[in-house]
């Protein structure tokens, strides 16, 4: 490292920690170092290890909330840089398509088009012949939006953190702090553990999703009368479609469970019969459960600054808890941990539980 860089280690080989080393090594160039330290990493299958797993795609949302409008600027972020990567390199994983949002009992919120609902690219309002036979589905919508292959795309990022010259560590932490010790002179760690290290306010959101080889050239997501959601998420690349879902809190069953698959299956093939082909039939490849790392309190994401005397002046920023929205939200929240590593203002910071 050229003197006057800094020296960084990034806690996390996950969506979040991938895409905030790339940020930091962009901006602030050879004079600095960036090391990624992490248990897991792409082409690993962990339950714990989230990112894998994922159905990333974009979906729009009305904000009605401080931490969704949180969200909301987040994933604007994100939707520029996936644009750009997937017009200039079509190798990422990443494909723009038309998505669907098919909602029974849908609030003010969704009808009226309000929170930063309406301004989704291309958004429009389906007549109701549109809408799904035979349902009970009310209202729905039009739009484009993204989707992406979580294994292509975590593996490019991956590849070009170390072509740029980023040092890589496999290494399973006990603390955040320990990251201090790992490279030369670290003045900034940066915490994309995910689950955090024991903070009190996480808690695991179980997600048990079905990977199919049946293709489909659009997202799909129905807001069900019970408030559970079934979504069908194409993966570019022939990397098959995802199935989902559920959205189990605190529930830390590692193994599929048969009759999940059994109702998830059932009702995408309701919502959208054509994803059956012309032998009626869904053509499965496995099971996928992950567990979706969430706070009490939202995502945290918030500059530590140490004391004592051998870290102060020092700092932690913390940015983990993404919940289900790692993909959506992941280059706004690489922006702002590049802005917290070169001393801006925590300007959306949570507390922390």
């Amino acid at each position: 490292m050229a003197q006057g860089g800094k020296s960084i280690v990034v806690i996390g080989a996950g969506i979040i920690g991938l895409t905030s080393a790339l940020q930091l090594q962009s901006a602030l160039g050879s004079n600095s170092s960036i090391t990624i330290v992490a248990r897991d990493w792409p082409s690993d299958e962990n339950v714990h290890y989230t990112s894998p797993w994922a159905g990333a795609h974009g979906r729009p949302f009305p904000a009605t909330s401080a931490l969704e409008i949180q969200q909301q600027e987040l994933s604007k972020v994100t939707d520029a840089v996936l644009r750009s990567q997937a017009t200039s390199e079509p190798a990422c994983g990443v494909v723009f398509m038309d998505g669907y949002d098919y909602l029974s009992c849908p609030s003010e919120a969704y009808t009226h088009l309000r929170g930063g609902y309406g301004d989704a690219e291309g958004l429009q309002v389906l007549p109701k012949q549109e809408l799904p036979k035979g349902t009970n589905i009310t209202f729905g919508t039009r739009y484009r939006t993204w989707s992406l292959n979580p294994p292509v795309y975590c593996a490019y990022l991956l590849r070009k953190f170390q072509l740029r010259g980023g040092k890589t560590l496999r290494r399973s932490l006990t603390c955040a702090e320990e990251a201090f010790s790992l490279a030369s002179n670290v003045d900034t760690v940066v915490n994309c553990s995910g689950f955090g290290f024991g903070d009190p306010a996480f808690f695991p959101i179980r997600g048990q999703t079905c990977l199919v080889s049946n293709p489909c050239d659009r997202t799909i997501n129905q807001l069900n009368a019970d408030g559970t959601w079934t979504f069908i998420i194409p993966r570019p690349l022939e990397g098959g479609t995802i199935i989902g879902g559920t959205r189990e809190s605190h529930d830390w069953t590692e193994h599929p469970r048969p009759e999940t698959r059994e109702r998830v299956l059932a009702l995408a093939a309701k919502m959208y019969p054509p994803i059956l082909g012309r032998d009626g039939k869904f053509h499965v490849i496995r099971d996928i459960v992950g567990r979706r790392p969430a706070r009490i309190s939202g995502f945290r994401l918030e500059a530590e600054y140490m004391k004592g005397p051998h870290l102060k002046g020092r700092k932690i920023i913390h940015a983990y808890g993404a919940e289900g929205f790692g993909y959506a939200i992941s280059w706004g929240v690489a922006q702002k941990v590049l802005d917290l590593a070169c001393g801006g203002h925590d300007s959306v910071a949570r507390p922390s539980l």
